[in-house]
């Protein structure tokens, strides 16, 4: 597992995604987060509120939201979340296939630096609460989702003749892999009318069920009779004590939580209204405190990149865990402050650090791998580049021709080439610049995925597809490409 290169207590401040990538991998337990919903509408904080400022706005639109650094990595690096991103876009959803895209490559960054026994905790609702699903699916296995946690709640609702009030929301939960931690159950205390009905009470005060003896032993009986764990009944049935935790009072028993949750109120109801930030999206403190002991230990690493008002950081600190959050809100800072000193759990500004530049990756540097998709041989440390800036440092090295023909049109126009591998990545090739190789459009076809560079050349000459070609190295010396990088960086004025 990675080592953390970051440090308890921590606000990072900005796009979240330049923070994920700068994490160590396998360096957090458990990642518990509530992001936007693509619910095509704006968000405001109430006014006078402890969040008073917080907005933000939850529309995307494929021209506007979307990088085509993205993009490119999607395709070469995670082909089977890019082609569920491109049918949902080609399917006409456009703006949910950006959504898609952003949140994407931001879950692919979480599933990277999760440890193998952490889980993920996403919220979301009806919007896109399916197409997430699919996303997680493509990114952590389907395999390893855990659960559809459904949390029902109480609150007013615009009047409707037509659908059923929507009083749900929902979290879905993956695991890193099979050996990831949980622990479902909890103590609840038992009302004090059924707890006279079930159980008794014993002359110190404290709950008890007895059981008839049963197969214990003389021996057994006897040292039970020591412990005052012994009852004998009017008639001289011995019975023995069973105690029970108890909680105000009250006797406490454990269960298996469902997936069901409605015992946690919205804010603004009940006990939960004196926590109301007056953030848009809050939610209550209740909801991620059962999150975090279901999924993590004291100590734990917890992390939340869309932290908003803080109520995971709250949630973990209250629980013992050490915790990291992130956010483009100016006031995320401020706010967390604000509720840990009304939570008593902090007294100085000083315990908690606001950061605004990524921290820097001290691991291996690997990029992030969707589950079923992982890059093997990928060298350590190499500069990254777009598809379009290789594209143009290869012919701006080599020239406008064909690597697997000879073919050059006319007047050196590269608008006839694609990018490729020299080594196919269903061989395990990789996606760095010593790996890529200029091809006209139908030798792109003909090699495909099924192919090496040497293995094209050879189709070619057999078949008479052969232009004859200039020498080109298959593998590009790399401090050769970093400088040839350099140059069209600098040209290009990046």
């Amino acid at each position: 597992m990675g080592l953390p290169n970051f440090e308890n207590r921590t606000i990072f401040y900005g796009d979240n995604l330049e923070f994920l990538r700068g994490i160590n991998s396998e360096s957090v337990d458990l990642i518990a987060t509530d992001p936007p919903f693509n619910k095509s509408r704006d968000f405001h904080a109430t006014p006078d509120s402890l969040a008073k400022g917080a907005s933000f706005t939850d529309r995307w639109r494929w021209e506007h939201d979307v990088q085509q650094e993205w993009v490119d990595g999607l395709e070469d690096n995670w082909p089977n979340v890019w082609r569920f991103i491109n049918g949902v876009k080609e399917s006409g959803q456009r703006d949910m296939a950006a959504f898609m895209c952003w949140l994407g490559v931001r879950l692919l960054e979480c599933h990277r630096i999760l440890k193998p026994t952490g889980s993920l905790y996403l919220h979301i609702d009806h919007t896109a609460q399916a197409y997430a699903k699919v996303l997680l699916d493509g990114i952590f296995g389907r395999d390893n989702f855990r659960n559809e946690i459904v949390w029902q709640y109480d609150g007013p609702q615009r009047p409707s003749r037509v659908d059923f009030a929507r009083k749900h929301e929902t979290i879905l939960r993956y695991g890193k892999s099979k050996d990831f931690y949980g622990n479902t159950r909890e103590q609840y205390a038992i009302p004090l009318d059924e707890a006279e009905k079930r159980y008794k009470k014993h002359k110190d005060g404290r709950w008890f069920y007895d059981l008839p003896p049963g197969d214990y032993t003389a021996k057994s009986l006897a040292r039970l009779e020591k412990e005052g764990r012994i009852r004998r009944t009017r008639n001289g049935k011995v019975r023995v004590m069973f105690f029970l935790q108890e909680k105000d009072g009250l006797p406490v028993r454990e269960k298996t939580m469902p997936s069901v949750w409605s015992d946690i109120p919205s804010l603004g109801l009940t006990a939960s209204a004196k926590e109301n930030t007056g953030y848009p999206t809050q939610k209550p403190l209740a909801l991620l405190e059962r999150i975090i002991k279901a999924s993590c230990k004291e100590g734990d690493w917890v992390l939340d990149p869309f932290c908003g008002c803080a109520t995971t950081p709250v949630a973990a600190e209250r629980l013992g865990r050490k915790w990291i959050g992130m956010d483009v809100w100016t006031g995320a800072y401020q706010i967390i402050l604000d509720r840990l000193n009304l939570e008593k759990q902090i007294w100085r500004p000083e315990d908690v650090r606001l950061i605004t530049r990524p921290p820097t990756r001290t691991d291996d540097g690997v990029t992030a791998s969707a589950y079923l998709a992982q890059i093997e041989g990928r060298p350590a440390q190499r500069p990254r580049f777009s598809k379009d800036e290789m594209k143009a440092i290869l012919i701006g090295q080599w020239g406008a021709v064909c690597w697997g023909c000879g073919f050059e049109p006319p007047n050196g126009d590269d608008r006839f080439f694609d990018l490729d591998h020299n080594w196919p990545k269903s061989a395990g090739g990789h996606n760095d610049l010593d790996n890529r190789a200029i091809l006209c459009r139908p030798c792109n076809g003909r090699k495909s995925n099924k192919l090496a560079l040497d293995g094209l050349r050879t189709a070619n000459k057999r078949d008479g597809y052969w232009y004859g070609i200039p020498t080109i190295d298959q593998r590009i010396p790399l401090q050769l490409a970093v400088a040839w990088a350099r140059e069209y960086l600098e040209k290009a004025g990046k």
